[in-house]
C-alpha cells in the first residue's frame, strides 16, 4: 500500500491559535490528521520564515494527534505572497528537485490553505503533472460554528482539458519543445510545428505513437527524447527499450520480443523474460517495425491492446504495461496492401503518425545542425573546434546546394562534421579541409540512387485528380523538378541546379522566373512546394 504525502501552505489565519482554544476551533491543516479514515505517512508544510512558530505549534499539535506523520517544515521566503510569477517560480523550483517516488508514495496538493494565488499555483502545478498527483480539499464541519474535524475531498484532475494559462508554463513547455530537439534551434516550419504536436502528446496520452521517414532522419533519437520528457513528467518510471526489428529473425524473433520458457526449444536453457516485459511501464521503441514476420505482427498486436501474452513456451500468459513508439521507412499502407503488414495492428499504431523530414527537405536547419555537431564532436576530442569564417561559408553554400543529397541525412551530416573536427589542426577548420570534405562527399553521392518509394513525390497529393490528365512523360518531368525544388534552399537554387546549361547561354539569366512559370503551368507554386 502506497505511503500518503499531503503537500501544503501553512494557513496563517486558520491554522492559528496558541491558546488552549484553538483546540475548540476548525483548523485546516490540524484537520487533516483528525479524520478516523485518513491516515498520512508525511506532510510537506510550507511556510514564511516569519511564521515558523505558527508552523512549529501546528506540527506539535498534528504528531500529537497522529504520531505516525512524519511533519517536514519547509521554508518558503516570499517578499509577497500575492504576487503571482513569484508563487509560482517558488514552487516550481521545490518542486523540480522534490524526489518523487511514485511507485511507493501517493501525493496530495491541499488547497484549501495560503493566498488564493498559491492554491491556484498548486492546482496548476498537478494539472500540468509537476506535481503528479491530486487536490486536496478541507472544509469545515456545516452548523457548528468553525468546530469539529470537518470534511476532505480528492479532486483528480482531467490533463486532457489543460490549456496553460501562465507564462512559467508556456515557458516550461517551450523548454519540452527544445529538449525534443535536443536543443537545436531549428528553423523549419513544418518541423517545429511537428515538435510542438509531439510534445503534447508526449506527455498527455499513452497510445502508440507511429514515426516515419528515411533513414537517418532521426527517428531513434526523437523516441529517447519522448521518453525522458514523460519520465521528467512522471509519466513512466520504467526503462526505454530500443529494438530494431531488422535484426530479429526467425525462431529468434519471438524469444526476443515475448520471451521463452526453459525447454520452449532446443538451446533454451532457461527462462527468457523478453524485451516486452523488460519495457513494462516504460517504452518500447520498435525501430524498422515494417520488418517484423507476420506472427510477431499478431502477438504484438495482443500486447498492445491487452497488455499481456503468451511467452514462447509458456502455457500462462504474463503482463507488461508498456507505451509503443514505432518506427520505419517504408510505406506501410503499401505494406498492407501486399499482404506484409496486418492491417488491425496498422489501424492500432497509426492513431499518432508524424513524418519526420530528411535533412534535404530541411535545408534551413543545416546550419544549427552542423553547429550542434561541431559541439559534440568537440566534447569527444576534448578540444573546443571551429571553422574558420570562410571555411564555414563554403561548407555551408555547399550543404545548402541542390548538389548535396543527403542520402544518409543527418549520419552524413554527424560523420562529416566529426572527420572535418578530427582533422583541424589545433581545434582551427580551415577552407582547405572543408574543399577535401566536399570532395568527399560529391564522391560518396556520386552514384546514389534517385529517391523511390514514401520518399518519392506523389502528384496526386499536390494536384489531386488533375494529375491524371498528364502524360506519363510529363508526370516524370515534373516529379524530377519538384524534388530538385524540394532539395533546394530557394527558388533561385532551384532554378540554378535545373537550368545549369542554358543559362550559360542567356544574356539576362533569371533561372526563379522560368521555373515558377514552368510550376504555374500545372497550378503550383514554390511555397505549396515548400509545405
Amino acid at each position: 500500500m502506497k505511503k500518503k504525502v499531503v503537500m501544503g501552505f501553512l494557513g496563517t489565519q486558520l491554522d492559528s491559535g496558541l491558546s488552549a482554544a484553538r483546540w475548540e476551533k476548525w483548523r485546516p491543516t490540524v484537520s487533516i490528521a483528525q479524520h478516523e479514515d485518513l491516515i498520512v505517512d508525511r506532510l510537506e508544510l510550507m511556510h514564511d520564515p516569519r511564521n515558523k512558530a505558527l508552523a512549529e505549534r501546528v506540527r506539535d499539535d498534528l504528531v500529537q494527534l497522529s504520531p505516525g506523520t512524519e511533519v517536514r517544515l519547509v521554508e518558503m521566503a516570499l517578499a509577497n505572497p500575492w504576487d503571482f510569477g513569484e508563487v509560482y517560480g517558488a514552487l516550481y523550483d521545490w518542486i523540480r528537485a522534490y524526489p518523487f517516488d511514485t511507485e511507493r508514495e501517493e501525493y496530495w496538493a491541499h488547497i484549501t490553505t495560503g493566498t488564493h494565488v498559491a492554491q491556484i499555483c498548486l492546482f496548476l502545478l498537478v494539472e500540468a503533472r509537476f506535481i503528479p498527483g491530486v487536490l486536496l480539499q478541507t472544509a469545515p464541519p456545516r452548523g457548528r460554528q468553525g468546530q469539529g474535524v470537518g470534511s476532505y475531498e480528492l479532486i483528480d484532475l482531467d490533463l486532457s482539458r489543460y490549456d496553460a494559462i501562465n507564462a512559467r508554463l508556456a515557458v516550461a513547455q517551450q523548454d519540452a519543445v527544445s529538449f525534443l530537439k535536443s536543443g537545436i534551434a531549428t528553423r523549419n516550419p513544418r518541423f517545429n510545428t511537428l515538435i510542438e504536436e509531439i510534445e503534447r502528446i508526449a506527455v498527455q496520452s499513452k497510445a502508440p505513437i507511429l514515426l516515419t521517414g528515411p533513414t537517418g532522419a532521426g527517428k531513434s533519437m526523437l523516441a529517447r527524447r519522448i521518453f525522458e520528457l514523460k519520465k521528467s513528467r512522471h509519466q513512466v518510471s520504467g526503462s526505454f527499450v530500443d529494438v530494431n526489428c531488422a535484426t530479429l529473425h526467425g525462431d529468434g524473433a519471438g524469444s526476443a520480443l515475448f520471451g521463452h520458457k526453459k525447454g520452449a526449444f532446443t538451446g533454451a536453457a532457461s527462462d527468457r523474460p523478453g524485451l516486452l516485459r523488460t519495457a513494462d511501464k516504460g517504452v518500447l521503441f520498435l525501430d524498422e517495425i515494417g520488418e517484423l514476420g507476420l506472427d510477431e505482427q499478431a502477438m504484438l498486436l495482443k500486447a498492445v491492446e491487452e497488455k499481456r501474452f503468451l511467452p514462447v513456451g509458456a502455457d500462462k500468459e504474463v503482463e507488461s504495461s508498456f507505451q509503443l513508439i514505432a518506427g520505419t521507412n517504408k510505406d506501410l499502407r503499401s505494406e498492407v496492401a501486399c499482404g506484409r503488414f496486418r492491417e488491425d495492428l496498422f489501424a492500432r499504431i497509426n492513431l499518432w503518425t508524424y513524418t519526420l523530414p530528411g535533412l534535404s527537405q530541411r535545408r534551413e536547419d543545416i546550419e544549427p545542425n552542423m553547429d550542434h555537431q561541431l559541439m559534440l564532436a568537440s566534447e569527444d576530442l576534448g578540444r573546443k573546434t571551429r571553422m574558420t569564417t570562410e571555411a564555414r561559408a563554403a561548407y555551408l553554400r555547399f550543404a545548402q546546394s541542390g548538389e548535396a543529397v543527403w542520402t544518409g541525412n543527418f549520419r552524413d551530416l554527424s560523420a562529416s562534421i566529426t572527420r572535418l573536427a578530427t582533422l583541424g589542426d589545433n581545434g582551427r577548420i580551415g577552407a582547405r579541409l572543408v574543399e577535401a570534405e566536399i570532395a568527399r562527399l560529391r564522391w560518396q553521392w556520386q552514384a546514389a540512387p534517385p529517391e523511390t518509394g514514401a520518399a518519392a513525390v506523389s502528384l496526386t497529393e499536390l494536384m489531386g485528380n488533375a494529375a491524371d490528365a498528364l502524360d506519363y512523360f510529363e508526370q516524370l518531368q515534373l516529379q524530377a523538378v519538384i524534388e530538385v525544388c524540394r532539395k533546394s534552399a530557394s527558388l533561385s537554387d532551384a532554378g540554378r541546379a535545373l537550368f545549369n546549361i542554358s543559362r550559360t547561354q542567356r544574356s539576362v539569366v533569371n533561372d526563379a522566373d522560368r521555373l515558377r512559370k514552368y510550376l504555374l503551368k500545372f497550378d503550383l507554386t514554390w511555397e505549396k512546394l515548400a509545405t
